[in-house]
C-alpha cells in the first residue's frame, strides 16, 4: 500500500460514501462525563480506536452538532463503555438527541463524579490528552488511566444494526 499525496476523484459526503462506511463493523461505545455544573452528558460512538500503546492513548469521534459537544471540548476526564448486546437500547438512547440518558439506564456515579456503567464490556476512565477538528466532529484523544475489564462480549454495529459475535 502506498502512502502518496495523490487524491482521487472527489467524495462527497454522499450516500454512497455513508453506505460504504456502514460496511466496515466496529464496536459501539457510550462516552460520558460531566458538565461544569456536575450534570451527566454522554453520546454513542462506533468511530472509537487505541491510538498507542505507550502512553496509552484512544480516540473517539464526536459530531460538533451533537448536544454534549461544548461539554466535551471543556472536559478533563471522561469515560469510554464498550457495550455488549444488553446495551443495545442504551446506545440508541445516548444517540438520541434530546433523550433522557441517564434516567434508568444503570450507570454508578465514579471518579470525579462521572456516570460509569459498570457492567459494560470495558470500562476505560480517561483523562484527555488532545483535541482535533476532524471536519463535522471533533477528535477526542483520552490517556487511559484506568481499565475495567467485564465478562460480556461486546456488542458489533454493521449495516446499521447490531450484532453478537459468533464463536
Amino acid at each position: 500500500m502506498s502512502c502518496n499525496n495523490a487524491r482521487p476523484a472527489t467524495v462527497t459526503p454522499s450516500t454512497p460514501f455513508r453506505e460504504a462506511m456502514a460496511t466496515f463493523p466496529s464496536g459501539v461505545t457510550i462516552v460520558t462525563t460531566t458538565d461544569r455544573d456536575a450534570r451527566p452528558r454522554g453520546f454513542t460512538a462506533t468511530a472509537f480506536c487505541s491510538v498507542s500503546a505507550d502512553p496509552p492513548l484512544v480516540l473517539v469521534c464526536l459530531a460538533k452538532s451533537a448536544e454534549c459537544h461544548p461539554t466535551f471540548l471543556d472536559a478533563d476526564a471522561w469515560v469510554v463503555h464498550v457495550i455488549h448486546s444488553d446495551h443495545r437500547d442504551l446506545a440508541v438512547q445516548f444517540a438520541t438527541r434530546g433523550a433522557d440518558k441517564f434516567g434508568d439506564a444503570g450507570f454508578e456515579v465514579g471518579v470525579q463524579g462521572i456516570p460509569v456503567l459498570t457492567d459494560a464490556a470495558v470500562v476505560l476512565h480517561c483523562s484527555t490528552h488532545a483535541r482535533h477538528d476532524g471536519g463535522d466532529h471533533t477528535i477526542l484523544i483520552g490517556h487511559v488511566d484506568d481499565v475495567t475489564i467485564g465478562t460480556e462480549e461486546p456488542a458489533v454495529y454493521f449495516r446499521r444494526a447490531f450484532h453478537t459475535l459468533a464463536r
